[in-house]
């Protein structure tokens, strides 16, 4: 039996069809069988074709597309955080190396010269770190539900090891199919073709051995029926979920109620995929069962479709169906077959020409633009198109909706809606309607013992009064309180002078924007300074999400800059430059929290700070400075970037909502950069945020304008003088809790390697716990429902994966007893979740992520035996305050 040939075809043949014919030529009989056959009658394999040729596309005409129009950033597609070249991944596929000796190497440089991703088998003929080196384009592991599971973690862990970005699990395949080709054949896997990867390779696995079909299949699909969990249920996703932090997809999902299961689940993508016909016959083209599948998913995830696409045309069909990409398995090893890697580029090349000629003449500008209305089965009149079309993954829209209430697509939408950034805060505040006795270290916002509500009547008052003394007219404050004002903001002289007085950041007033909470601020910043695709937002990672979130509402990518164990380092920012500006792109700004960040709770050091500042002089970029904990934190602060500035390079974002008044929702930019215009003139940034507001708020409410300014007018312009005491309790509040994590997790034993561990602020409201377990949601729902404890996982922050073993805990929301009591029960959770984990077997081997320090040493403890606490727990008593009623 000989394998596929090298070069036995011209470079570039016609269509997919030609790739087939001309491999098909090229390859022993019982080898194309191999490929090219399915399970049974093949009725499902003949389906999973049939229904693309029945499929068509209706065309809009007149829309204002063209050939040259459409292409680059128009099939550009986002999964999981990363941009495709297109909306197509190669699908997995055993044993390439049965078509030539390089395999899945020579899949990963052809799919990679074309910017596709690659789903590896775990199959492979071709081991992880040769298809890694090769690979310049995403590479997923998919893998099976094997019966040893110690197999599945050492396959992952390899995969891990070797850069690999996401699992993908087959579930629909318990056992290889009865392919009745292959005994016809006697296809038998020849020697030196082994899944390399797989413990045990070429030591009995897939050999073959045997008599009958049962063996036949086994020595054709190269894996004993033994080697697969012959029951496998939905645990399995929380059990790999414990044992990586990688995305994971489910593959061969035929129906909504299994698309639902698997949300629920847990999973991060869904392939609706029928193996290719190779293991099940019988079951419906996966085309065909897609817009159900992608209306239960509704956008929460990625929906995939693997089988059936031979077309540029049949891509956009499944776009249009509901898949937000698809899969691409058997002409792949044909353009192997014919010309290696160049004819696997060949393939995708085709395909995505294809798809960008279909998406030309149907006037389709973006693949983004393809909804269900673009595709119905052939023969169906047209207007019987128009008046009702195919299942809809999506609910209708426009005149289809006019008879009954309206009802929005969520596809249609904003992308940012169905993004997870924009879903973390609603899940926290979700569980924590739930469970209304739980013990939340989740909220980060001020203690509820500071208010008084009398004291907002005297504070306008006092700001009235202050508008009485300046000269203004009964007439004219009336005006300042009742009218919208300008938009820039009524109290900039008085932020200015609180600033200069607090923080030694002298800046005229007219520099000054004052927003609705700090939060319009970012906004106002980045839509700014970010002009279009090559502009580039750094931002400090973990990072808070407000500022991911904005950055997603506005179409921008933020890069992430990873924090180490002690927290940002400028080499770690430079090095980011340095990678975007080979990339073609312009970095704008880098945004950071250097004040007892949030979520890390880390500090910038002085000497950190003097050197960013060097840096962004020297490669042109602006500082976004976000440090709302400063005054509510105890002890002498390190100076602000912006006083340190000297040339400019520091945009300062602030707000009152910690310090003073949070339901106000004022904030302020200090934006005194000058902008120069094409004709000469010039102006500040400050004005430019403004003309932006102008068009998103309008103005600032005077009425909570008021307010602030009377609590700075009643300190003179100290707000640090107004919360000594609020600084104090939090201050307090920071370190009981950390006496308590020093009761409930004891320090391990000489040698002992720490199970958990946790920076030590010195103030703010954060600080990071390193857990033994994956703290996502589902570990959040189990804390809060058994355990009656709530954090947040720090997964959240951060913009480019990261964090699935750290939690966040907020200490500014509770009382002592409650901290008390709260960590004792966190204890008690980890201890569970630690016993579960050590059932199932370690995390990963790879090397846990840091806890950024704001101290040299990080405190590391075991998990605790019992968590009775050997010392009783000193409470602070709670503090009054000078402007605001404590408990």
């Amino acid at each position: 039996m000989s394998r596929g040939g090298a070069g036995i075809a011209s470079v570039g043949l016609p269509t997919l069809a030609e790739y087939a014919r001309v491999a098909r030529a090229g390859m022993a009989a019982e080898l194309w069988d191999f490929v090219a056959g399915g399970a049974g009658e093949e009725r499902t394999l003949r389906a999973n074709l049939e229904v693309f040729d029945r499929t068509a596309l209706r065309p809009r005409v007149l829309a204002g597309v063209g050939r040259g129009g459409v292409g680059g950033a128009g099939i550009e597609t986002r999964i999981l955080g990363r941009t495709w070249a297109a909306p197509i991944a190669v699908a997995p596929m055993a044993y390439q190396t049965l078509i030539h000796p390089e395999g899945e190497v020579a899949t990963a440089r052809g799919a990679g010269s074309v910017g596709i991703p690659l789903v590896v088998s775990a199959f492979a003929g071709r081991s992880f770190a040769d298809i890694a080196l090769a690979a310049t384009a995403p590479l997923w592991l998919q893998t099976y539900c094997f019966r040893d599971r110690a197999t599945t973690r050492a396959l992952i862990s390899r995969a891990e090891r070797a850069g690999f970005e996401a699992l993908v699990l087959t579930v629909d395949a318990p056992h290889s199919g009865r392919r009745t080709r292959d005994p016809r054949g006697d296809f038998r896997l020849p020697p030196g073709i082994t899944p390399v990867n797989l413990p045990g390779a070429g030591a009995g696995m897939g050999t073959g051995t045997g008599t009958g079909v049962g063996a036949g299949i086994a020595a054709a699909g190269g894996h004993a029926l033994a080697d697969f969990d012959p029951a496998p249920d939905w645990s399995e996703i929380a059990w790999l979920r414990s044992i990586s932090a990688l995305p994971l997809l489910v593959k061969g999902i035929l129906t909504a109620a299994d698309a639902r299961r698997a949300l629920d689940a847990g999973v991060d993508g869904i392939v609706v995929s029928n193996h290719g016909g190779r293991h099940r016959d019988g079951v419906p083209a996966t085309l065909e069962v897609l817009p159900e599948v992608a209306s239960a998913v509704g956008g929460s995830c990625p929906v995939l479709l693997d089988g059936g696409i031979r077309r540029g045309a049949d891509v956009l069909a499944a776009l249009a169906l509901g898949a937000d990409a698809v899969l691409v398995g058997r002409p792949i090893l044909h353009g192997l077959a014919v010309e290696q890697q160049d004819g696997v580029a060949q393939v995708l090349d085709l395909l995505t020409d294809e798809l960008t000629d279909a998406m030309a003449l149907t006037g389709i500008r973006s693949v983004t633009d393809a909804g269900p209305e673009l595709a119905y089965p052939r023969g169906r009149p047209a207007q019987a198109a128009d008046a009702q079309p195919p299942a809809d993954p999506r609910p209708p829209v426009g005149p289809r909706a006019m008879s009954g209430p309206a009802t929005l697509a969520k596809a249609e939408l904003h992308s940012s809606v169905s993004d997870p950034v924009l879903d973390t805060m609603n899940f926290l505040n979700e569980i924590t309607h739930r469970y209304p006795e739980a013990i939340s270290f989740a909220p980060g916002r001020p203690y509820d013992g500071f208010f008084d509500t009398e004291q907002i009547f005297t504070h306008i008052r006092r700001y009235l009064e202050h508008l009485e003394t300046s000269g203004y007219s009964p007439a004219r404050i009336r005006d300042a309180m009742f009218q919208y004002g300008p938009t820039g903001g009524r109290i900039r002289e008085l932020i200015a002078d609180s600033l200069r007085r607090d923080e030694n950041i002298d800046v005229p007033p007219e520099s000054i924007v004052v927003t609705v909470g700090c939060q319009e601020a970012m906004l106002l910043a980045v839509r700014a300074l970010i002009s279009g695709p090559d502009d580039v937002l750094l931002v400090s990672s973990p990072c808070y999400v407000g500022i991911t979130g904005v950055a997603r509402l506005l179409d921008v990518e933020p890069t992430a800059v990873e924090e180490g164990p002690d927290g940002f380092r400028c080499a770690d920012l430079a090095a980011a430059i340095r990678a975007e500006r080979a990339r073609g792109r312009r970095c704008r700004a880098f945004y950071t929290v250097p004040d007892h960040s949030n979520p890390s709770g880390a500090t910038m050091p002085l000497a950190e700070r003097h050197a960013l500042l060097e840096l962004a002089a020297r490669e042109d970029i602006l500082i976004l400075e976000d440090s709302p904990y400063r005054m509510v934190s105890p002890g002498r602060q390190l100076p602000t970037l912006k006083s340190l500035d000297r040339r400019r390079r520091v945009v300062h974002l602030g707000s009152f909502s910690k310090t003073l008044f949070p339901g106000a929702r004022v904030g302020f930019a200090v934006a005194d950069q000058v902008v120069v215009d094409r004709v000469g003139g010039t102006g500040l940034l400050a004005d430019e945020l403004t003309k932006i507001k102008s068009m998103v708020t309008v103005n600032t409410s005077p009425l909570s304008q008021a307010a602030v300014a009377g609590m700075l007018l009643a300190s003179g312009g100290r707000t640090a003088d107004l919360n000594v005491e609020t600084a104090a309790y939090y201050g307090e509040a920071m370190r009981a809790t950390l006496d308590r994590l020093d009761e409930c997790f004891p320090p391990a034993p000489s040698g002992e390697p720490a199970a958990v561990r946790w920076n030590r602020p010195d103030g703010g409201f954060f600080l990071t716990v390193h857990v033994p377990f994956r703290a996502d949601d589902a570990a959040l729902t189990r804390s809060a429902e058994g355990f009656g404890v709530i954090w947040t996982p720090m997964s959240y922050f951060y913009p480019q994966g990261g964090g699935e073993h750290s939690l966040r805990l907020s200490v500014s929301y509770l009382t002592r007893a409650e901290i008390t009591e709260g960590i004792a029960r966190l204890a008690r959770f980890v201890e569970s979740e630690s016993v579960s984990r050590s059932v199932s077997g370690p995390v990963s081997e790879s090397v846990p992520e840091s806890v950024p320090e704001s101290v040299p040493e990080a405190e590391s403890r075991p998990v605790p035996g019992s968590v009775t606490p050997s010392r009783p727990t000193h409470t602070p008593t709670e503090p009054t305050h000078p402007h605001r009623k404590a408990d």
